[in-house]
């Protein structure tokens, strides 16, 4: 948008987003218990868990009353389509919680995919659909946008975990295997223990106790990741980046059929499936 002074001004939705993203980071912090992010303490840690909470709602409150506020013609959709994703997200991690309290053998591919894409897909498909409704695009394009942004976003939660397990703690800010460390149950990790390989049952049998700590936690966090790597689930996930990815591209495709208009987007699907940190 063109202000009277030339200026080029964003519309309200993407502040929205950001802060709708803010808002389950710090609430998932929480609920984790993680004490570093993007290399600073989490906000839980420095100000406890209540003044953490609070703020996160806050900010679920400030993204909202900015569409609210916006006057352009698809803030109202934008709104609606914000607040569906936000119950989304929060299915995603409700749905995480409770799997992390249930045995290694109990968990499949399908619900960890479907938790996966709730909890991170959910986000950037809603921003790339709300995206086209600015923009004037119809709801079929929005739509296919939307299949867009949660194939990305899929990928990018696929990457992620791979990082969490064998990503290089200067460049992340999270200790390495921290996820291993807290029995999570990754991506890698649900495919390797479903794998069927005697390193399946190595690892099952390594997560099924409680992490230690010092030298001896960290020589079993070492046995951990590599008993992953041994089952099959690092290279599972880096080819299903790579499959989610090639799904996206193709329902870009049905939304923006000229490759030279969907430049950014393009850009945003290369860096997800070459990211390190």
């Amino acid at each position: 948008v063109r202000t009277s002074a030339g200026r080029i001004a964003l519309p309200p939705f993407p502040a929205a987003v950001e802060l709708i993203h803010n808002f389950t980071l710090l609430h998932d912090d929480v609920m984790d218990r993680d004490a570093t992010r993007r290399h600073r303490p989490t906000a839980w840690t420095v100000f406890g868990d209540t003044d953490a909470i609070l703020a996160g709602d806050a900010l679920q409150a400030l993204a909202l009353r900015l569409l609210a506020e916006d006057r352009h013609p698809a803030s109202q959709a934008a709104a609606a389509r914000l607040a569906a994703c936000v119950v989304e997200l929060c299915e995603g991690q409700r749905a995480d919680t409770a799997l992390e309290h249930r045995a290694p053998g109990e968990v499949t591919l399908a619900e960890v995919l479907a938790m996966a894409e709730a909890k991170t897909g959910a986000l950037l498909g809603c921003s790339c659909a709300v995206g086209a409704l600015y923009a004037g695009a119809g709801e079929e394009e929005a739509e296919a946008l939307d299949a867009f942004g949660r194939q990305a976003g899929l990928a990018f939660q696929l990457i992620d975990d791979v990082i969490g397990i064998w990503g290089d703690p200067a460049r992340t800010g999270k200790p390495a295997g921290a996820d291993l460390a807290a029995r999570k149950k990754s991506l890698p990790v649900v495919a390797a223990l479903t794998s069927g390989t005697p390193a399946a049952v190595e690892l099952a049998e390594l997560y099924a106790r409680p992490h230690r700590e010092g030298r001896e936690g960290e020589e079993e966090l070492e046995r951990t990741a590599l008993a992953v790597e041994r089952a099959g689930g690092r290279d599972w996930a880096q080819a299903q980046a790579a499959d989610r990815m090639a799904r996206a591209v193709d329902d870009l495709a049905r939304a923006v059929p000229d490759p030279a208009h969907a430049g950014g987007l393009l850009a945003l699907a290369e860096f997800v499936t070459r990211r390190t940190s």
